[in-house]
């Protein structure tokens, strides 16, 4: 019988799984899954995530040479380009005059921004909880997003493809890796973890702004 896996990134995923369940059970993400909104309510969804990548890769700039959180930092995982994509392709060529964040996403980004470049744990959090989203969940989403908006991997959608990540199970387990031999002691590790649980909050708040877009049974009918 193998021994239970203590290392810091599988204690830091039992301690905010239950956050993180919150997040990915709200009624949007099941909404938008089941393929019940429409085109706009899921291009909603997509101005949201450009805000907040804004944010965290505006950081990320500033973190590369930082000891701690500079082996994070990977352009393989960059995903303003592909948002930039999607936006052109969903919202028009003056997409960028149509954005306008919900208050829990200009809350969310109004954190990373104002705790991430002064603190490698901080950032390292909100690195966490958004890629390995992405690389997880997320690949399903965009599975499902392809299947019911007529969106493809490279219009609409591109913001789910990890062109430069073939094995994203081998990257997530170095990434891990990388978690578990962090120079970090217990009240580091603790900062990290309860960023993560805080990044997760945010991400709540932001599906339920976002859950005004589903339809009510009555207009669904």
């Amino acid at each position: 019988m193998n021994p239970p896996d203590t290392g810091f990134s599988a204690r830091l995923r039992a301690e905010t799984r239950e956050a993180h369940q919150t997040a990915e059970s709200q009624r949007y993400v099941s909404a938008l899954t089941a393929g019940e909104l429409d085109v706009a309510g899921y291009a909603t969804l997509v101005v949201q995530h450009h805000v907040i990548y804004e944010a965290l890769e505006g950081v990320a700039g500033t973190m590369r040479d930082d000891p701690l959180a500079g082996p994070f930092v990977d352009d393989a995982l960059t995903r303003l380009p592909a948002l930039a994509r999607d936006l052109r392709f969903l919202l028009g060529p003056e997409w960028r005059q149509r954005i306008e964040p919900t208050p829990a996403t200009a809350a969310y980004a109004a954190r990373i921004n104002a705790v991430c470049a002064g603190s490698a744990e901080r950032f390292i959090a909100h690195h966490y909880t958004r890629y390995l989203g992405d690389l997880s969940g997320g690949r399903h989403i965009g599975r499902c997003v392809v299947r019911h908006y007529g969106v493809t991997g490279d219009a609409g959608a591109a913001f789910y493809t990890f062109d430069r990540i073939t094995d994203p199970k081998s990257y997530k387990d170095a990434y891990r890796a990388r978690l578990d031999a962090l120079a970090l002691d217990e009240a580091g590790r603790a900062a990290l973890r309860d960023e993560v649980l805080v990044a997760y909050g945010h991400n709540t708040a932001v599906f339920t702004d976002l859950s005004r877009l589903v339809p009510t049974a009555g207009e669904a009918a």
